[in-house]
């Protein structure tokens, strides 16, 4: 209680949505320039990643910079959580095997047809984490700034 106290209201608003904190303060274009850019950074994380790619139980050492993205990252958590890890979205649809040009066979591999979603899963937690340090650079930038 003593910290939220001390803590200037532009700080809580610009950990709530990112940018948020600039426009409390008066600073509408440098508001709008914060907000689009780290939620771009986390809409494309999610477009590239899924919505596996945050997880605060798999992925919880990543969890703590895209936590500071404010409460959209812990809903999406949340969704994840009770959604897609108890498996009321369904099994992944496994790709075709792939085939040899040739014959038009399928070709005996060890290699899976899906290690590019891996890939792309770690991306999107990569991503959202920048947008999460970035915001967290503009949280600490908003409470040493004065109303404009």
């Amino acid at each position: 209680r003593a910290f939220l106290g001390s803590c200037p209201r532009q700080t809580i608003l610009a950990w709530v949505l990112p940018g948020l904190g600039y426009l409390a303060l008066g600073q509408k274009r440098r508001g709008v320039l914060v907000m689009t850019g780290i939620l771009g950074l986390f809409v494309t994380g999610l477009a590239v990643g899924g919505i596996d790619c945050i997880d605060s139980d798999e992925d919880w050492p990543w969890f703590f910079p895209q936590s500071m993205n404010g409460p959209i990252a812990y809903a999406v958590d949340a969704v994840n959580q009770r959604v897609v890890k108890t498996g009321g979205v369904g099994e992944l649809l496994p790709a075709p095997p792939i085939t040899d040009p040739a014959t038009g066979r399928p070709t005996p591999t060890n290699v899976s047809t899906l290690k590019g979603i891996g890939a792309a899963n770690e991306f999107g937690t990569l991503l959202i984490a920048l947008g999460g340090m970035v915001n967290l650079i503009a949280i600490l930038d908003t409470s040493r700034r004065e109303p404009a």
